[in-house]
């Protein structure tokens, strides 16, 4: 864990005045924290944020969606090391999983209490994570399903392979089944044969195995 920051600066982004006004007040009143800036979305809000240079910025979501969705992370790129703690409005898992994407390192919901809103600011500044269990139920679940099946190998970009068959060439390296790929690419099980077959004729391989070896970039781990 990183050391404790000694005075958080934060920059509030929220649509509601009112939120605004009661976020400065609560994190005002707290020795370690300074609110350095806070206001609701606007087209210049990249550069507003940047100029106040904040630790952490408390955006709600509503302001992250009005700039269809880019806001986090081209904030971030303009402020290396800033922590960015999002307010939802409920807990939509895909709201969340793409804020995390983006870089959001925390996550609280509009019920949360001020104690708890003050809490996970000083938590993202002092270089935690921060979300609620359900959320965090979700990222898990997500990465697990993603990694289902995870490339063992780098595949040549040069053998003229669409995007389909090389993803069913990664597939067929962990040993899975005609069956099981279609399971998982939601496609019928001849769908799958089809698109293998086509494959096979296009490297010139006799077989599945000889495909995944055909495609194996020389020097890549198995």
């Amino acid at each position: 864990m990183s050391d404790p920051v000694e005075s958080v600066q934060v920059f509030i982004l929220a649509e509601n005045r009112l939120l605004r006004e009661a976020l400065t007040r609560i994190l005002n009143k707290k020795s370690d924290m300074r609110v350095v800036g806070a206001s609701a979305f606007s087209p210049d809000i990249v550069e507003q944020i940047s100029s106040a240079a904040p630790d952490v910025l408390l955006s709600d979501s509503a302001a992250v969606a009005l700039s269809d969705l880019r806001l986090v992370s081209e904030v971030r790129s303009s402020i290396p090391g800033l922590k960015v703690v999002m307010i939802g409005m409920d807990a939509d898992h895909e709201i969340f999983l793409r804020a995390v994407r983006d870089g959001i390192v925390g996550f609280v919901l509009k019920d949360a209490s001020a104690m708890e809103v003050a809490a996970a600011v000083r938590s993202v500044a002092n270089g935690e994570a921060v979300c609620p269990p359900s959320l965090c139920l979700a990222l898990f679940e997500r990465i697990a399903s993603q990694n289902s099946h995870p490339a063992s190998f780098v595949i040549r970009h040069n053998l003229g392979l669409t995007r389909r068959e090389q993803q069913l060439v990664q597939m067929i390296s962990h040993g899975l089944t005609n069956k099981e790929i279609a399971s998982q690419l939601n496609l019928s099980e001849q769908t799958v044969k089809n698109h293998i077959h086509r494959m096979l004729r296009k490297l010139g391989a006799s077989d599945r195995l000889g495909a995944v070896e055909l495609c194996r970039l020389p020097g890549a781990a198995a």
